[in-house]
Parts: structure tokens; C-alpha cells; sequence
């Protein structure tokens, strides 16, 4: 077997979680290789909406404009919808933020890989990586795998991380325990909609169902229906185009009467559902961020804005490693800090995605919800910008 090439991290995933963690590490002036199997710019299945503290990572690192300026449009409310009742709620600025955004996930992550790179991070894409490489005392030092050309990959670095979604390899490889178990499982069906004049983020609650309109790229609107997992699979796995526009009438009746007059989608996404876990994100060599470290169920729009939070908190305990920090003690600073933000989160989100809840119940978990996530832009707001 070929010699290694060696770095100071080796990332697997480039999407959101990868590309930050990445970003922030080369900045800090360490020698960073990303590697992902799919190709660059691709999409991916995607809740799209910022909330505040992922729009405050962005802002926070230079990245913000580039969203903006690629045309996202700047969200300045929020309307919550339960059955005919609605409540609008407008983003006041907070911690220097006065807008949400939902870029597509084509736009976000290039911006991210590309932030990436001019800090000095390695970035390849089309490279499938197939396991972790260990020392003779069960330590991970790095990963093996192949290109496009079928041409072996290894490298290995100080620390390696998983940012490779939920069906992590390097979280089963590394034997990363499940801590937290969810018992609620939503599916969603979103597809994006043209001619819909929606002024900000609208969220829709009725008895077992619940739908979402997005403003996103060049003038679309990504508009998600969902429902339990079970009810997915009986009524609408089927016939995914007739089921969505079943379950969006019966969601969004006549609370938005726009939607008639806009031009449905040509291609539809569909998520069937999986109960949220958090995963422990560390072990001797290897950490895991994003969804590879944990999922919460995508009713909260919290999955991007969870990544790019995780990604600097890891990267803060991953610099300070590499510099001569006890890597025991670091890693599992990074763990309590992840634990404290989205341990209130996670059983709010559970009980949302079972939709078990009446109308009333789901006001007093939303507010619940929004109360963690001030509590998390506090935390992020509070944290040295020099530092990453």
C-alpha cells in the first residue's frame, strides 16, 4: 500500500459542515484536505432556511454578502399559521442580524467550498471514501478510499472528521455511540414553485400535517408539505405528485391564496422520515459535525443553521489540539458545548415531528423552539471572532 499523504485534518464531506470546519481550520493556518464523492456544486436534500444563528455564522466569518448578492432575498418575517389562525412576526435586528436567508443548497455550499479553498484547505471532489486507516493501537489516523479513476486514496492527519451526513461512515467505522434517540418521524415532500409572491418565511400547522413556504434563487419559492412517516408511506409514497398536492390543500386551504395562481414544480424531493438522534461526536482521532454528529427532525429549519454552528465549535477545539491542548479534554469541550445548544432543541423537536400535538401545543413547542435558539445566538455572539 502506497504512503499516505499527511495533513492536519482530513475532512470526509464537503457540504455545509465539511466546508466550514474546513474553512475555519485552514484559517487558523493548518493543513486541511476535504474529500466527497459527489460531485462539485451538486445538490442535496436540503431544509434551506437560515435561522439566526447560521445567518450570524455567516456574517460573523465574510461570508454573508456573496449570499446576498447572488440574488437570495433578504427575509424579514415570519408569518406561523395554525389551522385559520395567524401570527406574523417580524425579524427585528438582533446580534447584528436583520434578515433570515435560504440560499439553495448549490449557492450555499459552493460559497462555503470556495471560502474554503482561498484559506488554503484541499478540496477534491469524486473521491468515495471507504474506511478509516488506525495505528496498531486503535487510534484512527486517516481514511482510505478511491477516485473517480478507481486510483487508491489515503491520507492521514491529526484529527479526522466526519461531516458525511446520516449515514456516516466514519461515525460507523469509529463506533460512535448513539446518546439521544427520537420517537417522533416526519416526512416531507418539497419541490420549488414559480409566481408566488411570499414576502417571508410562512410556516403551516393543522392537525397530523404541516407545510412551509420558503423564498429562495432566482425567484423560486421552495414549498414542503409533510406528515408522519406512516402516513407518507400509505398515502402518498405511491403517487408522490398527487399526494403533495393533496396534502398542501389540505394544510394551506385558503390561508395563502397565491398559491392557486403560482406554477407547481416539474421535480419533486421527498424525505420519507427518521426519528432524530445525536450521535457522541468524538473519540481518539476522529470528531463528527453535522448531521454525521446528530440530526434533529427538519420541521424546526434548524439543520443548516446546526452545522454551521457545530462546524466552529469543532474547529475551535480541533485548533486547539493542534496546538498542544489534550485532545481528550478539548474534544470533549466541543461535545459539552454541542450538547448544552441542542439538548433543549431535541426534545422540542421530537415532539413536534410526531405530530401528536393539538394546535394550542404546538404554539407553546414553536416558542419553546425559538427560546433555545436565542439562547444558542447569544452563545455564538459571545464567541471571539479572531479566534477561527
Amino acid at each position: 500500500m502506497s504512503a499516505p499523504e499527511r495533513f492536519d485534518v482530513v475532512i470526509v464531506g464537503a457540504r455545509c459542515a465539511g466546508a466550514a470546519t474546513a474553512m475555519l481550520l485552514a484559517r487558523q493556518g493548518h493543513r486541511v484536505l476535504v474529500l466527497d464523492r459527489a460531485a462539485r456544486g451538486s445538490d442535496t436534500l436540503s431544509t434551506h432556511a437560515l435561522m439566526r444563528g447560521g445567518v450570524l455564522q455567516l456574517q460573523r466569518w465574510g461570508l454573508l454578502d456573496h449570499i446576498a448578492a447572488a440574488g437570495t432575498p433578504a427575509i424579514r418575517q415570519v408569518r406561523f399559521h395554525y389551522g385559520d389562525e395567524s401570527t406574523t412576526v417580524p425579524i427585528k435586528p438582533s446580534a447584528g442580524v436583520d434578515a433570515l436567508y435560504a440560499p439553495r443548497r448549490t449557492l450555499l455550499d459552493r460559497v462555503l467550498v470556495d471560502a474554503a479553498v482561498a484559506a488554503g484547505a484541499q478540496v477534491r471532489f469524486g473521491v468515495n471514501v471507504t474506511g478509516l486507516d488506525r495505528d496498531p493501537e486503535g487510534r484512527v489516523v486517516g481514511v482510505v478510499g478511491r477516485d473517480r479513476r478507481g486510483r487508491p486514496v489515503r491520507a492521514h492527519g491529526r484529527l479526522t472528521v466526519g461531516a458525511d451526513g446520516k449515514r456516516s461512515m466514519v461515525a460507523r467505522e469509529a463506533g460512535a455511540a448513539t446518546q439521544w434517540t427520537g420517537t417522533g418521524s416526519a416526512a416531507a415532500v418539497y419541490g420549488y414553485w414559480a409566481g408566488l409572491d411570499v414576502a417571508g418565511y410562512e410556516w403551516l400547522y393543522r392537525p397530523g400535517a404541516a407545510a412551509g413556504l420558503i423564498p429562495t434563487n432566482d425567484g423560486k419559492v421552495c414549498v414542503f408539505a409533510g406528515t408522519t412517516t406512516a402516513r407518507f408511506g400509505d398515502e402518498i409514497a405511491g403517487d408522490l405528485a398527487a399526494g403533495y398536492l393533496r396534502l398542501l390543500k389540505e394544510v394551506v386551504g385558503d390561508v395563502i391564496p397565491g398559491l392557486q395562481a403560482g406554477q407547481p414544480p416539474s421535480r419533486l424531493r421527498a424525505f420519507p422520515g427518521l426519528p432524530g438522534y445525536v450521535r457522541r461526536p468524538s473519540g481518539l482521532g476522529w470528531a463528527l459535525v453535522g448531521d454525521a454528529g446528530q440530526y434533529l427532525d427538519p420541521l424546526g429549519a434548524h439543520g443548516i443553521t446546526d452545522a454551521l454552528r457545530d462546524a466552529e465549535l469543532l474547529a475551535r477545539a480541533a485548533g486547539a489540539l493542534l496546538a498542544g491542548a489534550d485532545e481528550t479534554a478539548a474534544l470533549r469541550e466541543y461535545e459539552a458545548n454541542r450538547d448544552r445548544m441542542t439538548g433543549p432543541m431535541f426534545a422540542v423537536l421530537d415532539e413536534i415531528a410526531g405530530y401528536r400535538w393539538t394546535l394550542p401545543a404546538v404554539r407553546q413547542l414553536l416558542l419553546a423552539h425559538s427560546n433555545a435558539m436565542g439562547d444558542e445566538v447569544d452563545a455564538l455572539a459571545a464567541l471571539p471572532v479572531s479566534s477561527c
